[in-house]
């Protein structure tokens, strides 16, 4: 081995002059070569399809000139002055295996308050309350006999004893979680973020046209930006064929899509919310950031 180490079967001026004659070639992409570049480049769009790609980000045409730059790199390594297909096919693999390691997690959410239903120990504990105080200015008003003052005062311990109770209910109270993957969150996303674009689009071409009244723009501007109860109903009326007669489906699809819209105003911030933001969530209108390229 050691001698291997110091005898490398080229020196240091042969791989000189190896690099400074490869750098010189101009290999050509051959007609077969072109014909498998496309193909490459088309299998490498297909798998980034909206929906059901896990990659960090999207193939472009920079992915293709990448691809070229590889295959002609191949080319230079085994000094030929044409570009192979045998090259093409392993700059495609290479850059598939560098793609395919930049994935994406799941996406979770946590349940928000305004889905949970409202506790019911708490209002049953005040009721409690006010009625026990309530009974005590009766009795009080009504001088019971001796007998039941007696029972009541033992009676006492045992509502001592139940005082605790609300502290085990708050325990019980936690947040759920929610997980999708990262395809259905994307494909949700941009379903939704092209629809809300494409009604503005249409507004700012219909504002761009000479109105006979003013009455009319006025109804279109205010028709322009959905309410987020609006938006989660146009969607559910999308997967019409998908929920099908099922109550459940409706219900975790509904969820679903107010989590989802929630995150891209919170988190993603995707979406904007425009004029009062104080109304409730389902009242407030909902706009694409212009900044946010959709279909990016």
């Amino acid at each position: 081995c050691e001698g291997a180490v110091v005898a490398p079967p080229f020196s240091q001026d042969q791989m000189l002059r190896y690099i400074r004659f490869a750098r010189t070639l101009n290999p050509e992409i051959t007609e077969e070569s072109r014909r498998v570049l496309v193909d490459c480049y088309r299998r490498l769009r297909q798998g980034d399809t909206m929906g059901r790609s896990r990659t960090a980000y999207r193939i472009t045409v920079r992915q293709l000139e990448s691809l070229i730059r590889l295959s002609e790199a191949l080319a230079r390594l085994h000094c030929d002055d044409q570009v192979r297909p045998s090259y093409v096919r392993e700059a495609f693999r290479l850059l598939r295996k560098s793609i395919i390691h930049v994935e994406t997690e799941d996406v979770t959410f946590d349940e928000a308050d305004e889905f949970e239903d409202p506790p019911e120990d708490d209002f049953g504990a005040s009721e409690g309350g006010m009625d026990e105080s309530g009974g005590q200015q009766e009795n009080e008003g009504n001088a019971p006999p001796p007998e039941e003052a007696a029972g009541n005062d033992a009676e006492e311990p045992s509502g001592a004893d139940e005082q605790p109770k609300p502290a085990k209910a708050k325990k019980a109270k936690k947040k759920k979680k929610t997980q999708i993957s990262f395809e259905e969150y994307e494909s949700i996303s941009n379903a939704i973020a092209t629809y809300l674009r494409s009604r503005e689009s249409e507004t700012e071409e219909t504002e761009g046209k000479e109105s006979e009244e003013d009455k009319e723009a006025e109804e279109a501007e205010q028709s322009t930006y959905l309410t987020w109860g609006q938006v989660v109903e146009w969607y559910l009326e999308q997967c019409e064929a998908q929920i099908g007669d099922s109550l459940d489906e409706l219900s975790r699809l509904r969820k679903l899509t107010n989590l989802v819209i929630r995150r891209l105003v919170k988190v993603d911030h995707v979406l904007v919310v425009i004029g009062d933001g104080d109304v409730p969530e389902l009242e407030r209108k909902l706009a694409v950031h212009p900044n946010y390229v959709v279909g990016a």
